[in-house]
């Protein structure tokens, strides 16, 4: 069933696509040409208008001509409703950052990119003003055949602009390189790398181009391979991280040196020992022109490095702004939209998740459990007689002594069967309640979270009151001496359908007021030890879900002894009762009110880390399984990279950027930033290069 999730899951996009009505009203309100009473949009009006991407004022005409172009697929200088729709439509699937680019460079519209397309395309860009391309090279020819007739389709175009830079850069090189001795000038290598690799480089890893050549040696030259190490490196930083962070287990304040860097990238990757050699120098010069830090703490000074280091090296990538607005969009999405199908599909999914998660939370803790019972269980005060246990440790000593380890297990399987419903009905009802009360922005009010603890607690009661009274009989049953084996299919059978109900009345003031009081707490408490970006360690998860715990479970104990009391069937000569105000009055008669919390401790020591290890396996499962429904996920369990320099014009801020246009700024840009194809915003300056005829 999971696994069908999955596929479904997977084939279903990534965004939501805007209704025509709504595109149609946008399309009106910028479209400036009429012609026959239909209307169209300019280049200029869906670009410096709509988008917002170029200056209305003294810009550069070929820029927003080209730039109109990808969507204006008949090449006619208008921009109809449907052209404006299909590309909206575009904008929504995986790799619409390729096909973007691909239709930039088709410039006549028939899905093909010949030759003299793509000059024209690369000629009109600052990377070419800077730094011409040989287009007489082996590379052109390979991908255009010889006479450069061949035309490159969609899949073709997508290598080609992978393999474009390194090419470029290894031709510069070459230009740069005389002699053929196979090193340049380390003003040579800054020069290369400004004009071809700027959309890679951060503006300290600028500044420190030329200390960095020859491996920040203080040499005046640079080796063919550091050039590429040095390339390779800058292209793959994103891996980088995840090296740091399989080596760190997750953990992006701890230090690590170069062994321990080199060790998990020969795990993981094809990452080469010249890379790391670079990867370190440059952290430390990096360190060494910062003003921000002093010197004396400065890790990489030390031959060790952390997560921070890493985000200096690495600009924003156009993928993390998309990858943020997309989190934006489905964190405000309502369950409505998003259609039946979908919401059972993801109860399905959260059922299974929190039922593994119960079950390995249960287990941890069901020595403390049993222990817990047995002492609620026991009655003290002058009408009762002897007592068994003096407190829970020497209950946990006798059981071990007359009963085995395993008698600290008595009960675990029908637990176990019963976990599965219970922790899993509990975890699928908070989540689904805590979508139903958020607002459009993705908040959830104190309110709203204690109505979905409350709903969590009493949905699990039909399911769990009748498992717990079986436990229960079968954990104190080894306190009684006879010849009889029970088990839980005897005393089910001893019960009855309406008996495996008796006490529900208690387990309701216990579960409801628990959860009400336990999901809030652990959702601000998370919220508290999450990192400056958000985001919970494993370690975090444990610690909150533990420390939610401890006035959860202590505060209902009153309610939890009454369940038991009525549960557990009374030996001879112990007192029964009929119902939860009976019990109530009896044990406050006959043995005061502090015995309304026995157990409390046990109970707190068994609640408080059983939930924990519950919370923290259910969502570490979501993030090894996680499955995008549209709703909400576990705020802080995702490892996010905070943005580092994202420029303003890349931030959308028109309402009528809607459906796939919410993530068109970050296409847009993606186009310079990934490809480094940057087009002249301005008309003062550019002076357009004639496009020569194939050769």
């Amino acid at each position: 069933m999971l696994t069908c999730v999955f596929f479904y899951l997977q084939s279903a996009g990534y965004l939501k696509r805007a209704n025509t009505e709504q595109l149609q009203e946008i399309f009106n309100k910028y479209a400036s040409e009429e012609i026959d009473g239909v209307k169209y949009m300019r280049a200029g009006d869906f670009i410096q208008r709509y988008l917002r991407l170029l200056p209305e004022k003294d810009f550069n005409e070929e820029s927003v001509k080209l730039l109109g172009g990808i969507v204006d697929t008949s090449k006619d200088g208008l921009i109809s409703f449907p052209e404006f729709q299909a590309f909206e439509g575009l904008l929504c699937v995986p790799d619409a950052l390729y096909k973007t680019a691909f239709q930039l460079f088709d410039t006549n519209g028939n899905g093909m990119v010949s030759f003299d397309e793509f000059v024209e395309v690369i000629r009109k860009t600052t990377l070419h003003q800077r730094m011409p391309f040989n287009y007489d090279g082996n590379f052109i020819k390979l991908y255009f055949g010889k006479d450069k007739k061949r035309l490159i389709s969609y899949s073709e175009f997508s290598q080609l602009m992978h393999d474009f830079h390194e090419v470029y850069a290894m031709e510069a090189f070459r230009k740069s390189d005389k002699d053929g001795s196979g090193f340049i000038s380390a003003l040579d290598f800054q020069d290369i790398m400004v004009s071809i690799k700027s959309h890679l480089l951060t503006k300290d890893v600028k500044t420190n181009l030329v200390a960095a050549a020859s491996g920040g040696t203080g040499g005046h030259r640079v080796s063919f391979p550091y050039f590429m190490a040095f390339n390779s490196l800058l292209n793959n930083m994103e891996l980088i991280k995840r090296i740091y962070l399989n080596a760190t287990g997750g953990n992006r304040n701890q230090e690590v040196t170069k062994e321990e860097f080199l060790h998990s990238a020969q795990m993981m990757s094809q990452i080469t020992p010249l890379e790391v050699d670079i990867l370190f120098v440059l952290c430390h010069l990096l360190h060494q022109t910062s003003l921000s830090v002093p010197h004396e703490e400065h890790h990489s000074w030390f031959g060790r490095i952390v997560y921070s280091d890493l985000q200096a090296i690495a600009p924003e990538q156009y993928f993390k702004q998309i990858t943020n607005r997309l989190a934006e969009i489905k964190a405000v999405s309502s369950p409505e939209e998003r259609g039946a199908m979908i919401q059972v599909l993801e109860s399905v999914y959260r059922f299974t998740l929190g039922s593994i998660a119960g079950a390995v939370g249960a287990t941890a803790v069901y020595p403390i459990d049993l222990v817990k019972t047995r002492m609620q269980n026991q009655r003290s005060g002058s009408f009762v007689g002897e007592l068994m246990y003096r407190n829970s440790i020497d209950c946990f000593k006798k059981v071990i002594r007359h009963e085995g380890a395993s008698g600290l297990y008595r009960g675990l399987v029908p637990q176990l069967i019963g976990v599965a419903p219970e922790k899993a009905i509990k975890l699928t009802m908070n989540d689904l309640v805590r979508d139903k009360v958020m607002d459009s922005k993705g908040n959830i009010p104190l309110w709203g979270e204690i109505v979905a603890g409350a709903c969590a607690g009493g949905s699990q009661v039909i399911f769990t009151n009748p498992l717990e009274i079986v436990k229960i009989r079968l954990q104190v049953a080894g306190e009684i001496a006879s010849t009889t084996k029970i088990s839980a299919l005897s005393v089910v059978k001893e019960l009855g359908f309406f008996g495996l109900y008796k006490g529900a009345k208690a387990c309701f003031l216990r579960d409801i007021p628990f959860s009400a009081i336990y999901f809030p707490a652990y959702a601000h408490t998370k919220a508290k030890l999450a990192d400056e970006n958000g985001y919970n360690h494993p370690l975090t998860l444990l610690l909150a879900g533990a420390i939610a715990g401890v006035p959860a479970a202590s505060l209902v104990t009153p309610a939890d002894v009454i369940k038991t009391r009525l549960q557990v069937a009374a030996r001879q000569g112990q007192t029964t009762y009929n119902g939860v105000i009976d019990a109530f009055g009896k044990i406050m008669r006959e043995e005061g009110p502090r015995a309304f919390w026995k157990g409390s401790v046990a109970r707190v020591c068994r609640s408080s880390p059983q939930f924990g290890v519950t919370l923290l396996t259910y969502e570490i499962l979501q993030r090894l399984f996680y499955v995008d429904f549209g709703g909400s996920r576990p705020t802080g369990s995702e490892l996010n990279v905070p943005a580092v320099g994202i420029a303003d014009e890349v931030k959308s801020t028109n309402p009528d950027h809607i459906g796939g246009y919410q993530v068109a700024l970050p296409i847009f840009q993606g186009i310079e930033s990934k490809f480094g194809l940057c087009l002249p915003k301005f008309r003062t300056g550019y002076v357009p290069v004639p496009v020569k005829p194939a050769s």
